[in-house]
């Protein structure tokens, strides 16, 4: 079977993602990757390319129109990216049988726009969270009959961990790796560590930051600063996390996050998940079982708390946590998932998709279909970034489309 992925670019999870299931693919499966951005950071290119995929990048003179038409299947890499969304809606692309794999959850901004979920052959999520979505129960039976889930986060998986539970598995050291940003982070996040009953807390906070931002205006602002340290990004992060015995990982709830590398990566090494309960975390963390969801930032304070108090609890967790990871979180279970789904679809006639019809022919259209109106009140809802270049965020459409009038009105609103 031949496969052709078209992503936006391989860096960051997508990235991560693809170049471990490049090397758990079985050979009778030969995948080429057709990229809309030059790789800013080679390291997964490199792995995709080292484990035996086939690089294009646009561009550079090759015939998107005859790789797909070459292709067994196309695999389009789905989350809100102006460029795949310019793709799709102006190129004159030859009929596929079509398989877009998600990697935003789709339960909030940016939402994936459910026309385009009917009209592939196969539509499959990174979580199952994202099956909660009132838009997916609303679709007929036979299109939901072709979604799918297909887990793209994995947990460390070598010779180190194998055998033995890390030296830190029950430690009472607390980490947090992530985006140091409350596009992501929970705002309370700060707050929650101040509301810890337990003077000798500390907590590393892994992730880049703007020494001036709002996270380390916080951080200063806290009644017990001492108990933070804000680490800066490592180049190292399996060390950084095997330092600690809890990872602290309260996020927002309207983050658009599903397969939470992480969260994922942290519980591999035997850490105890202490997590909000937003869908994506529950579905990778069961309350008392392999760690902690916690109802609001005021319990997760206190049951955090009492899990630095008590090494046993924090013993179970963690080896629960990573037999988790270890059994349901692998690329060779992923690839083999995403087999199935190839050899179903090998029996069906490649057909064209409408993009243009089902997304709009115009980039404010294409990030307007990343938005909802509140069912509640009526009113719409912008997904901004607050001067960040979030992904599909309306900046980031702005970045690409400078001079569009729509999306400078939508700006300007």
């Amino acid at each position: 079977m031949k496969i052709l992925h078209i992503t936006p670019h391989l860096g960051g999870g997508v990235g991560k993602a693809h170049a471990a299931i490049q090397g758990a693919t079985d050979p009778v499966v030969g995948r080429a990757y057709y990229l809309l951005e030059q790789p800013r950071d080679r390291r997964y290119a490199d792995l995709v390319e080292q484990a035996g995929g086939r690089l294009h990048h646009a561009g550079q003179g090759v015939s998107l129109a005859e790789l797909i038409e070459d292709a067994d299947i196309v695999q389009i890499e789905w989350w809100n990216h102006p460029r795949l969304y310019h793709l799709l809606a102006t190129a004159d692309l030859p009929p596929m049988r079509s398989l877009f794999w998600a990697h935003v959850s789709g339960l909030c901004a940016p939402y994936i726009p459910t026309g385009l979920i009917a009209a592939a052959g196969r539509f499959v999520f990174t979580s199952p969270c994202s099956l909660q979505s009132p838009d997916i129960a609303a679709l007929p039976g036979a299109v939901r009959a072709r979604l799918g889930v297909v887990g793209s986060g994995f947990g460390f998986e070598d010779e180190r961990t194998a055998d033995a539970m890390p030296a830190s598995g029950t430690s009472a050291a607390v980490a947090y790796l992530g985006t140091v940003d409350f596009v992501k982070m929970h705002p309370a996040f700060f707050d929650i560590i101040d509301a810890v009953d337990n003077a000798d807390i500390r907590v590393s906070v892994w992730g880049g930051f703007d020494p001036e931002g709002e996270p380390a205006r916080r951080a200063r602002a806290m009644r017990h600063p001492e108990r933070v340290q804000l680490q800066g990004q490592t180049a190292d992060p399996r060390a950084a996390l095997q330092a600690a015995g809890i990872f602290f990982y309260p996020l927002r709830e309207d983050h658009y996050g599903t397969a939470e590398n992480a969260l994922i990566e942290a519980m591999s090494l035997g850490l105890v998940p202490v997590v909000l309960a937003n869908p994506a975390e529950c579905a990778i963390v069961t309350d008392g079982v392999n760690g902690v969801v916690a109802a609001d930032p005021a319990d997760m304070a206190a049951r955090l708390g009492r899990l630095l108090e008590d090494s046993d609890e924090r013993a179970r967790l963690s080896a629960a946590a990573r037999t988790t990871a270890r059994d349901r979180y692998q690329p060779r279970r992923s690839a083999g998932l995403l087999e199935e789904h190839y050899r179903a679809l090998m029996g069906e006639p490649k057909t064209r998709i409408d993009f243009a019809g089902l997304l709009g022919s115009e980039p404010a259209d294409w990030f307007l279909s990343t938005q909802q109106r509140d069912r509640a009140s009526g009113e719409g809802r912008m997904f901004a970034a607050g001067g960040a270049l979030s992904k599909g965020s309306i900046d980031h459409f702005l970045a690409t489309f400078p001079d569009d009038p729509g999306l400078l009105a939508l700006a300007a609103r």
